[in-house]
């Protein structure tokens, strides 16, 4: 299970710009400081693109060749690698994944469609969707189909995404050994609940969820 933890307590977004860096344990103390907040989100199966197969545990998803035999649903997407998670978030949101290959690590709102492959069903390509595009060439971010190359090479296969929906700020990170290394950050104003989602588009790459240590 991957658990998502919702903090009372606010990151100084100044300092991760200023510095570029920020101490995980520090990032892991501020957003796991309420155990009370913590949450289990899982995989949402019934919009998982065919192409998608999960792992048992639910907490890894593979691009595949062959189509699953997944029943027809109205939230799955029929085009685009993609899946969404179940819950959606509202507050202050810190989750980490490892990835492999080519994956988008996403949030979206949940009426984005599901239907073709024009850009209002693909992540990143709408005004209804925010996206980290990771490759192993490097980075960029999209939003309503801008795309930015950021100028960090991919060194680390483990990202994590922070987002503070009542403040409208949106950051990735790319973490490595104990630091967290900012590499953009989106703001906006959040007008409904936000679905971490994963678009996993070339064969044989995936994207694992991670756990971090919950405060008990």
């Amino acid at each position: 299970m991957w658990k998502l933890c919702v903090s009372s307590m606010l990151i100084n977004q100044q300092i991760i710009k200023t510095t570029g860096v920020l101490d995980n344990n520090l990032l892991v103390f501020c957003v796991l400081f309420s155990p009370s907040d913590s949450s289990e989100v899982k995989l949402d199966t019934n919009t998982a693109h065919r192409n998608l197969v999960l792992s048992e545990d639910n907490r890894k998803v593979t691009s595949v060749r062959q189509k699953q035999p997944y029943p027809d649903h109205p939230e799955r997407f029929d085009h685009w690698e993609q899946i969404l998670c179940r819950d959606g978030l509202t507050g202050r949101c810190y989750w980490e994944v490892e990835r492999k290959g080519g994956v988008h690590i996403a949030v979206t709102y949940r009426g984005i469609r599901r239907a073709g492959g024009g850009p209002d069903s693909c992540f990143g390509w709408n005004e209804n969707s925010w996206s980290l595009i990771c490759s192993d060439e490097g980075f960029s971010v999209s939003h309503n189909n801008i795309r930015t190359a950021i100028p960090v090479p991919s060194s680390s296969n483990r990202l994590a995404v922070y987002l503070d929906w009542p403040a409208g700020s949106l950051s990735f990170y790319s973490v490595s050994s104990d630091t967290l290394i900012h590499l953009h950050t989106f703001t906006s104003t959040f007008t409904e609940p936000l679905y971490p989602g994963f678009r996993v588009w070339s064969h044989g790459s995936s994207v694992s969820l991670l756990t971090h240590p919950v405060l008990k």
